[in-house]
């Protein structure tokens, strides 16, 4: 049966939000704002998943009016490429945008929250959105504190979640100041991507996965996530942070947590939290020797960068999950900007039976091929590619390497998911879904098994704009190899 409406193609699953919404949005003149979170939004209205009464508050240093706060969502929306049509729908989305300009005190703006809570009937929630960076964030925190007005809200802080150890723990003693932790959500977009969830799904609702899920069957595994862009004018705020900081704590080790957590009792949020802290516990605190940092050459003359600089813009790490189920297996994460390549790759490899019953092993194995695996692509849609030997066809036994793939747009209607990530959740926040959400003792740990990196840095090493990044990192991966992501999808 054929689907035709936005909202029947939505995931039959989602739930409606049931409570009125007041949303105050923070750096809403800023990049994210335009590019997700305000066409995010208006998407989430048009295919009926905001809830029936709600109210936009954009909040900025730099004053603008509301109609001009109007137009500028209007024009997001429209070059957003969500494939959202700026129809009749907009109306009332426009009419519940408001903007309130907190450059000269934050007095307007408790005045702005108050109102609206009482248009919508005075039990609507407040859901607090601070796209901003960490220590402009920790200022508006103590602002909105001292509002008084906060009560039962929800708040959802943008990554990167500190710059290491002490950053993090004084970050999240700012946010319990005014907030309950069970209402701070630290949002990470990548966790929202459909194909993440999905492994879920792949690794315990399948017989075939998970019996060999664990270090009796699996070798290693390999979590890239690549970019061929640059810094994009960032200089400054990239100097500041580099791929560890921007990358590692807040992504990968994330995704790491899913590939590697145990199987929790539900799905619910709390036995998933549980699951998933409980694989940082057990991870090992990395040793400088277990990471690569890179730069790519010409990263010294982009604005704003130091022209000494040693910040890396590529990093690699060995690291290893220290439990029953993966002692001894080593995962290796990798990231950078100006690669060959932009993917978001996760790669599960096999330890090779013996092949005694093949006497020419090393002429009948392909040459390049390592060894059987699972490759994941983690981006929209999304696919999962299975790699393996299989015997040529003719008169002699020669292997060959062979390939079966699922895809989501082949699969199934790929209309059905009908949400980007951040769309997906500041859903989840509304309904107070934590799943997707990580803890601030879970953030604590990983800054404090990367502070000896963070302490003692190796050098970065210049790499060749296209490239995979420095050689040495096939020194961190020896003897095995990478798995190239376009080898696999």
């Amino acid at each position: 049966m054929s689907v035709t409406t936005a909202s029947a193609q939505l995931d039959r699953a989602a739930e409606p939000v049931t409570k009125n919404q007041v949303i105050v949005l923070f750096g809403a003149t800023g990049d994210l704002a335009k590019r997700k979170l305000l066409p995010g939004m208006f998407h989430l209205a048009q295919v009926g998943l905001m809830p029936d009464g709600f109210r936009i508050i954009g909040a900025a240093r730099h004053p603008i009016s509301t109609d001009e706060f109007r137009t500028l969502a209007r024009e997001s929306v429209a070059g957003s490429g969500r494939k959202s049509r700026v129809d009749d729908a907009w109306e009332e989305f426009g009419r519940s945008l408001s903007f309130v300009g907190v450059g000269d005190g934050f007095g307007p703006l408790g005045e702005a929250i108050e109102a609206a809570r009482a248009e919508l009937g005075g039990d609507a929630d407040t859901l607090i959105y601070l796209s901003l960076p960490p220590k402009a964030a920790e200022g508006t925190v103590g602002e909105i504190g001292k509002l008084g007005l906060c009560g039962e809200a929800r708040v959802i802080t943008e990554k990167p979640f500190g710059t290491d150890l002490a950053s993090a723990h004084e970050l999240n003693e700012r946010l319990h100041s005014v907030f309950q932790e069970d209402r701070i959500y630290r949002i990470d977009h990548y966790l929202g991507r459909e194909a993440v969830q999905n492994l879920l799904a792949l690794r315990f609702a399948n017989g075939m996965f998970e019996p060999v899920w664990n270090r009796n069957h699996i070798d290693h595994v390999q979590i890239d996530i690549p970019e061929t862009l640059s810094i994009e004018m960032r200089g400054s705020f990239y100097e500041g942070t580099g791929a560890f900081r921007d990358m590692l704590v807040t992504h990968l080790f994330q995704l790491l947590g899913f590939v590697a957590m145990e199987p929790p009792t539900t799905l619910e949020p709390k036995p998933l939290g549980l699951e998933r802290e409980k694989v940082f516990d057990s991870m090992l605190p990395l040793r400088p020797e277990d990471v690569v940092r890179g730069q790519y050459v010409g990263y010294r003359e982009e604005d704003g960068v130091d022209p000494n600089s040693d910040t890396e813009t590529f990093v690699a790490v060995r690291t290893y999950v220290d439990n029953w189920r993966w002692e001894g297996v080593p995962f290796y994460l990798r990231s950078g900007k100006r690669m060959a390549e932009s993917h978001h790759v996760l790669t599960v490899a096999f330890k090779p039976p013996p092949r005694r019953m093949f006497p020419l092993d090393a002429e009948l194995i392909p040459e390049g091929f390592g060894r059987d695996h699972l490759t994941f692509e983690l981006g929209d849609p999304g696919s999962i590619s299975a790699s393996f030997l299989a015997k040529v066809p003719g008169p002699t036994m020669r292997l060959g390497e062979a390939h079966m793939q699922f895809t989501y747009a082949d699969a199934f209607d790929s209309n059905q998911a009908a949400l980007d990530p951040y769309e997906r959740l500041i859903h989840d926040v509304m309904n107070g879904d934590r799943t997707l959400f990580t803890s601030s003792d879970a953030i604590e740990r990983l800054w404090a098994i990367s502070q000896p990196v963070l302490d003692d840095p190796p050098p970065a090493i210049p790499y060749e704009p296209g490239s995979w990044g420095p050689r040495e990192i096939d020194e961190l991966i020896a003897p095995r190899r990478w798995h190239l992501p376009s080898d696999h999808i």
